[in-house]
């Protein structure tokens, strides 16, 4: 794979008698197509029914089990929620412009919640509880509807969205684009490189190379960027992949220790109790439960 990309503008066209994009995706089509690093002007709500898998919006990474809910800010790159171990049933998608009902709409009264909720979503925002599973069940429905019906239920939803409690801010917006290019660029190159090689040891002088920067200024750029070390973002990065084995894969703890990544099983044991406030033994036991 390519890895000295620019990044990916996703350019998004609503079908003919719509002002907004819907798709869905069952378990035998997956949205394989964005996986990779990508953005877009449009605000995007994503509703994944069941399954698991790695969200990755701006510099904010986790995992999420039994399905997802999230809104995604306009310009906030992020990679596809979804892949082929995820195991969910389907996947629902909506892209809507700032501004799709025109410059002026979302400026009246009646609209300034809905506003605040689309300016909140620039650092991603993820739903849980009672909210995920209405609001999700709602965006399904809207599939079979027509188009003014539709709409109406888009802005019932985003009434419902910004009217809930059950919601946690991801603090993403560690990298918008309103940077220059060229930070655009550099930043995409990082994210994939990490994507790509986070399984195995990744030196700064490596990783600085990939971008023409000397270790202290990329230290210090990543840093600026992100509002992290860019050894704690990789560090977290194999730590949610281990989440996600620990999950997905009945094999040991000692071979997730690995496959993530870590060289040192102690170690693993310690960051991911960090990470996760429980250690991975407990983690798999409580997801055990929980399935059960």
């Amino acid at each position: 794979m390519k890895l000295n990309v620019k990044p990916e503008l996703e350019k998004i066209e609503p079908l003919f008698g719509s002002s907004f994009t819907y798709r869905t995706y069952d378990k035998n089509h997956q949205n394989r197509k964005h996986t990779f690093w990508h953005y877009h002007p449009e605000i995007e709500l994503v509703y994944v029914k069941n399954g698991s898998g790695k969200r990755q919006i701006g510099s904010h990474i986790s995992y999420y089990s039994n399905g997802d809910l999230i809104l995604i800010g306009s310009n906030l790159p992020h990679c596809g929620l979804t892949d082929g171990l995820t195991g969910n049933e389907n996947e629902t998608v909506i892209q809507i412009k700032p501004d799709f009902l025109g410059n002026q709409f979302f400026d009246i009264p009646e609209m300034k919640n809905i506003k605040a909720l689309f300016e909140r979503a620039a650092m991603g925002i993820v739903y849980n509880g009672i909210s995920k599973n209405v609001i999700g069940e709602k965006m399904e429905l809207l599939k079979d509807l027509p188009p003014l019906e539709r709409l109406l239920g888009l802005l019932e939803i985003l009434h419902l969205l910004e009217g809930s409690e059950e919601y946690s801010i991801l603090n993403a917006q560690g990298f918008i684009l309103e940077t220059e290019l060229q930070d655009n660029q550099r930043v995409n190159v990082i994210f994939n490189f990490v994507k790509e090689e986070f399984q195995r040891s990744i030196t700064l002088e490596e990783v600085a190379k990939k971008v023409s920067m000397t270790v202290p200024a990329f230290c210090r750029y990543f840093k600026k960027i992100t509002g992290k070390t860019f050894t704690r973002f990789v560090n977290e990065y194999r730590l949610v992949h281990a989440a996600k084995l620990l999950h997905e894969k009945q094999i040991s703890i000692t071979e997730i220790c690995f496959e993530s990544g870590f060289n040192n099983f102690s170690h693993f044991n310690k960051q991911f109790k960090k990470f996760t406030g429980k250690s991975p033994s407990v983690y798999r036991n409580e997801l055990k439960i929980v399935l059960t």
